[in-house]
């Protein structure tokens, strides 16, 4: 670590983000010594948090105090963390129509944030310092685990309007002291693809933040062009937000010659899980409780794939609690290599939407669409939109290869899979924009949920 990195990590930021508000610094340091604490104490630990934390919304959340007494509960009626299922889902529709009644009558500062809406209406939810404090320690703590750290040359792939409308003078002078900056990754056209290469090569990060499909474009884009992104002294490539495609991290790690770290989380629900160097996927799981529930809202077994619900002990101003992600994923039983005890969430499928839907009613995972087009050398990129089960529409920017024989060919392995009586509507483009979000989705469908 570099005498900037430390000053940076050790007097810089915390003092930044003190006089914010936050307990950052603090927190971050509790973290890294619970991380090595046994599952079992982790457990223990965590379920007398969740009645503090349940005991506190019945007595300060007008939503929750109402939802116990109609149920018949008290906070001691949930003892453990398998009791939650006493308790009903949390979710979109339930806080637009509740948001009042949500908010805590002790609620510090907060503000209103809003998502991305990439997968429907954006929620609009409060969001308070305790939440914000502890959502920027577990991904300080994730990003030291690669040995990267606050004041490290950081540059940060990001298309969300939320982000990119706040870059004013005083984020600007912040930026350039912790040595951040922002690529507005709205806007991938090959002229910037190649500034965007540029930018990076000449700032020599020692970390990437921001979307996959970003970092996989640009990969592809120095692939195409010969541009050598490995001398660079990149230590990681944090990518969240989207679904991590294999064939991305493949090639993103060997174009940039760094290893790929995943993260999972959402605006709404915070920093879910992180990957460490040893490749599994830990929960920050002294704030946040993981269920993964099947469509008739029963618990899954580890391994078994189903809706991941959360509850999230560190929003006492606006309780997150079995919150519906819509997200598809799995828990693991096992423990890492890396020696913490944070329990594994073995895998992130994608959104419920991400899944398509055959004409015969069977549900199959996007990829199995994905794969076709990506393996095609003269498509460049797509978009694949379900409208029905009778109809896929598809947008395509060709390579000068594309011929009609591979359109042929396309319509052909679609029908195989989604049914031979389905309509598939190709249509060539020369650009795909991203979602309101910022996000690049591949596949969109309207009817699976």
């Amino acid at each position: 670590m570099s005498l900037y990195t430390y000053f940076c990590a050790n007097v810089l930021f915390p003092l930044h983000e003190m006089l914010k508000g936050h307990q950052s610094f603090e927190i971050r340091k509790n973290l890294e010594k619970s991380q090595w604490k046994p599952l079992v104490e982790l457990s223990a630990e965590r379920e007398n948090r969740l009645k503090s934390f349940l005991s506190y919304c019945y007595e300060n959340v007008p939503y929750y105090a109402e939802l116990f007494k109609e149920l018949g509960l008290t906070p001691d009626d949930i003892t453990q963390i398998s009791d939650l299922e006493k308790l009903p889902f949390l979710d979109k529709r339930l806080i637009r129509n509740n948001f009042d009644g949500i908010k805590s009558k002790n609620a510090g500062s907060s503000k209103v944030f809003t998502t991305g809406g990439s997968s429907g209406t954006p929620l609009k939810f409060l969001l308070g310092n305790e939440r914000v404090s502890h959502d920027v320690a577990e991904k300080w703590r994730a990003t030291r685990w690669w040995g990267v750290d606050i004041g490290d040359r950081e540059i940060v792939a990001w298309g969300s309007p939320i982000e990119l409308t706040k870059q004013d003078r005083l984020k600007s002078m912040r930026d350039f002291i912790f040595r951040t900056k922002l690529i507005p990754a709205f806007d991938l056209s090959v002229k910037n693809k190649i500034l965007f290469l540029k930018k990076i090569k000449r700032f020599k990060p020692k970390m990437l933040f921001g979307y996959p499909s970003v970092y996989y474009v640009l990969a592809k884009e120095a692939e195409k062009n010969k541009i050598d992104m490995s001398q660079i002294g990149i230590k990681v490539i944090f990518v969240t937000s989207e679904r991590l495609y294999d064939y991305q991290r493949e090639l993103i790690e060997r174009i940039f010659n760094a290893p790929v770290a995943n993260g999972y989380g959402g605006r709404d629900a915070g920093f879910i899980a992180h990957e460490c160097p040893s490749g599994k996927m830990h929960i920050s799981a002294e704030d946040i409780i993981v269920e993964v529930v099947r469509n008739d809202g029963t618990n899954c077994e580890p391994g078994e794939s189903g809706e991941i619900v959360v509850t999230h002990m560190a929003t006492g101003d606006f309780p997150f609690i079995r919150y519906k992600t819509g997200d598809i994923g799995r828990l693991s039983n096992d423990l890492c290599d890396c020696g913490r005890g944070l329990p594994v969430l073995e895998q992130v499928e994608g959104r419920t939407t991400d899944f398509v839907v055959a004409s015969n009613g069977t549900q199959i995972h996007g990829l199995s669409l994905i794969y076709i087009l990506r393996e095609i050398d003269s498509v460049d990129s797509f978009k694949i939109v379900q409208e029905s089960t009778a109809k896929t529409s598809v947008l395509i920017v060709p390579t000068s290869t594309y011929t009609d024989s591979v359109e042929e060919n396309i319509v052909a392995a679609f029908k195989a899979r989604l049914g031979s009586n389905v309509t598939i509507d190709i249509t060539i483009v020369d650009s795909i924009a991203a979602e309101a979000s910022g996000k690049y989705r591949y596949v969109v469908s309207k009817v699976a949920s």
